[in-house]
């Protein structure tokens, strides 16, 4: 026995292997090392006999072995928590981990659930609204000043509302702004028809919105021709507005936007075409006489002259503002008359 224990485990292999020991002696001798070696207490690394340890983490101890890590308090038959592979009693894990409520300022033990938010820690059973009391675990939630509240009663308290109805903008709700006003999507709608503007254009009226077809419809100028709107290029005559392309000639339809008219029985009319039709006629040259651009003519008993073409028929002398006299229906200067 003196022998055995002045040796290592190590040198008795090695002189068994030198000693060339039958090989199953050999294989028998070594399953009994490799069998104690795996008893060994991992604290004190002492070999444990049957009916002395405890199994606990997938390792054997002595009972007097296994204890917490914190302050060595035996724990065979007690509750201990595992905390970086280190065994610890329920009081030690506390101090030494638990967080502490946010709402009841008490540790969380492990009985309970640990709910956080950035670095903010409730039980279970105190992360609640501020306001309403109502539980928040599972269920949508905002922070505000250092308190959470539920959705509803966020909203209600600190949310945006609607220029329209009055209700808070909800998460997820879509916003219209115009000229610091805002609505919901449905209640941003035009003062006429109370249809949702959504994505469609609008023209503002009195502060308030209106789509497009119903401002044309009541607001709009009409072309007084065909009736339909002008939304640009438009043309005004005696109050009556036109679109360009429709303010023709009565008679040759030609645009008159950039000529000259004038308009018959609230008919527009070009120069041409009012000379041809209703303009008296010079007796001499038988030309209109339209009167555009201050044209001066001539008039005697129905017999009307452009002031060019009142000279005497036989010397051609103007007769402007001479007395003149008619000779077979020409008129003719005092001297020429009595040759």
């Amino acid at each position: 026995m003196s022998a055995v224990e002045s040796t290592t485990d190590m040198d008795i292999f090695k002189r068994l292997e030198e000693e060339k020991a039958p090989q199953k002696l050999w294989r028998f001798l070594f399953s009994i090392f490799s069998f104690l070696v795996s008893s060994l207490s991992p604290g004190k690394l002492q070999l444990i006999f049957s009916g002395e340890y405890t199994k606990a983490m997938d390792q054997n101890f002595h009972k007097d072995h296994l204890a917490c890590h914190h302050c060595d308090k035996k724990l065979v038959a007690c509750r201990y928590i595992l905390k970086e592979e280190q065994p610890y009693c329920i009081p030690c894990y506390q101090e030494q981990f638990a967080h502490n409520c946010e709402e009841c300022k008490k540790a969380i033990g492990p009985d309970y659930k640990d709910l956080s938010y950035k670095d903010r820690h409730w039980h279970e059973f105190c992360f609640k609204c501020c306001e309403c009391g109502k539980s928040l675990v599972d269920q949508a939630f905002a922070p505000k000043n250092d308190q959470i509240y539920c959705s509803d009663c966020h909203d209600n308290k600190f949310a945006a509302r609607c220029d329209g109805c009055g209700e808070p903008f909800r998460g997820g709700m879509k916003k219209f702004e115009y000229k610091g006003k805002q609505w919901h999507e449905d209640c941003f709608c035009c003062m006429i028809c109370k249809d949702p503007i959504r994505n469609k254009s609008f023209i503002p009226r009195d502060n308030e919105v209106v789509c497009v077809p119903c401002y044309e419809d009541q607001f709009a100028q009409k072309c007084s021709k065909c009736s339909g709107v002008i939304n640009k290029g438009g043309v005004a005559y005696k109050n009556m507005p036109w679109h360009r392309e429709c303010f023709v000639c009565t008679n040759c339809n030609k645009e008159l936007a950039k000529e000259k008219f004038t308009s018959r029985e609230d008919k527009p009319y070009c120069a041409e075409c009012y000379g041809q039709l209703f303009a008296k006629k010079c007796c001499r040259c038988e030309q209109p006489i339209s009167g555009f651009g201050g044209t001066k003519f001539i008039s005697f008993e129905d017999r009307h002259w452009h002031s060019d073409c009142f000279v005497c028929h036989k010397c051609e002398q103007s007769m402007v503002g001479k007395g003149f006299l008619l000779n077979d229906g020409h008129v003719v200067c005092p001297d020429c008359g009595r040759q």
